[in-house]
């Protein structure tokens, strides 16, 4: 039987991603250093690959930085890479990348398929080929490049359970058993993730959908719960998953914070982190987590009028790509990273209207909502910004090109 022509050509676009990819990874991203985040995946993966656990090694130095948390799933796909600490980004890693991102890319398709037809499918799938951010990320050994597949392919599975019949059979609960599965490894890859898991029971029990919500729900808390009781013996506290949201909530909601990008954009507020944990007895990171978040609640308590304008920056920067952190970049990178997503997004914000009219694409709708709140609690950055939110703009700028919503004469 021969493939649909909207198939063939999606293939054509996921072969292309593929090779895009590849040929930064290999042509032009050699020899450049590792960022801190880099160089501690791959020192977890060192560890695990020794038997020495998940702990960094004894030498690895992290300068006047501290040893972040680190959700778990990452580390040890690297380390079943046989990843280990060097100057650059691993070749097998980088490789192993670059079919996820071609993944990524027939997943952008199908996503967009659902929700505006084969034409808007052919559309996201060279776009997303070609889109730049998505093109470089697999390059970097950043756990995004793991997670962005894992996210959308749970988006995709809520698609097809929602456009099921309203009685939820056998498939529909599979398919939730699946997708929780795939949620809660997300999670141990990124645990951003959980804050999508309540936009989605919320979206489902409102359709009633409870048992395809509890199985959600269930699967996700099964592949979850043996890391969070390693966490409790471990460290004798509840941490779900990591312990990096009491640094991340402090740097987005300190005075010192401007509405976008960590302590590297930000060296007056590098400085202030760097004395805090110098004022605190010798601790852990997970020991200094609520901390963290004691000392933050008590600068937003002091002044709530300043946090709501910051709060009122962390949605502008959300969405507009202007802030501190981009400016570390070089010019041909931030024009290569604008550039797309400021062409995209206008059309998207169309595209996104017409579709929640039609009720389409809400499972991705909602996952981008979850990163948006999640922004606004903590702080928004590009890297945070592109496994979610830039495959919806390229969904929902793919559906107004294909015409979908147009009303006809």
């Amino acid at each position: 039987m021969r493939a649909h022509p909207a198939t063939r050509l999606v293939l054509v676009a996921v072969v292309l991603a593929l090779v895009l990819r590849l040929a930064f990874s290999f042509l032009y991203w050699n020899d450049k250093p590792l960022t801190q985040d880099e160089r501690e995946y791959l020192a977890l993966a060192a560890s695990l690959a020794d038997g020495r656990g998940f702990t960094y090694p004894d030498d690895h130095e992290t300068g006047t930085g501290q040893r972040f948390s680190r959700a778990p799933a990452y580390p040890f796909a690297l380390a079943l890479l046989g990843a280990r600490p060097s100057p650059a980004a691993p070749k097998r890693v980088q490789a192993v990348q670059a079919a996820l991102g071609a993944l990524t890319v027939w997943l952008i398709a199908s996503l967009a398929r659902r929700a505006a037809g084969d034409r808007a499918s052919v559309i996201a799938a060279f776009t997303a080929a070609c889109y730049p951010p998505l093109v470089w990320l697999p390059a970097y050994v950043f756990s995004e490049a793991l997670y962005m597949p894992l996210a959308l392919g749970c988006v995709l599975l809520l698609d097809v359970i929602a456009g099921a019949s309203a009685s939820p059979g056998r498939r529909a609960l599979a398919l939730a058993a699946v997708a929780g599965t795939i949620a809660g490894t997300a999670a141990l890859v990124r645990s951003a993730m959980l804050t999508f898991l309540p936009f989605a029971v919320v979206w489902l029990a409102r359709r009633r959908r409870v048992a395809v919500a509890a199985i959600l729900c269930g699967a996700a808390a099964l592949v979850v719960a043996p890391w969070t009781i390693r966490n409790v013996q471990t460290h004798g506290r509840l941490i779900v998953v990591a312990a990096d949201g009491g640094v991340t909530f402090w740097t987005g909601n300190h005075p010192l914070a401007r509405g976008e990008g960590d302590l590297a954009a930000n060296p007056d507020l590098k400085r202030a982190e760097i004395a805090f944990r110098r004022s605190q007895p010798p601790m852990s990171a997970e020991e200094l987590e609520p901390l963290y978040y004691r000392d933050a609640f008590r600068h937003i308590a002091a002044d709530p009028l300043w946090w709501g304008g910051l709060v009122a920056r962390k949605l502008f920067y959300t969405f507009v790509p202007i802030g501190p952190s981009y400016t570390l970049h070089s010019t041909p990178y931030l024009l290569a990273t604008v550039i797309p997503y400021g062409l995209l997004a206008p059309i998207a914000l169309i595209g996104a209207a017409r579709l929640v009219r039609a009720g389409r694409a809400t499972p991705l709708l909602l996952m981008a909502l979850s990163v948006v709140c999640t922004a606004l609690i903590f702080f928004p950055q590009e890297r945070f910004r592109i496994p979610v939110i830039d495959p919806t703009v390229i969904v929902c700028a793919s559906a107004v090109l294909a015409g979908f919503g147009k009303r006809r004469p």
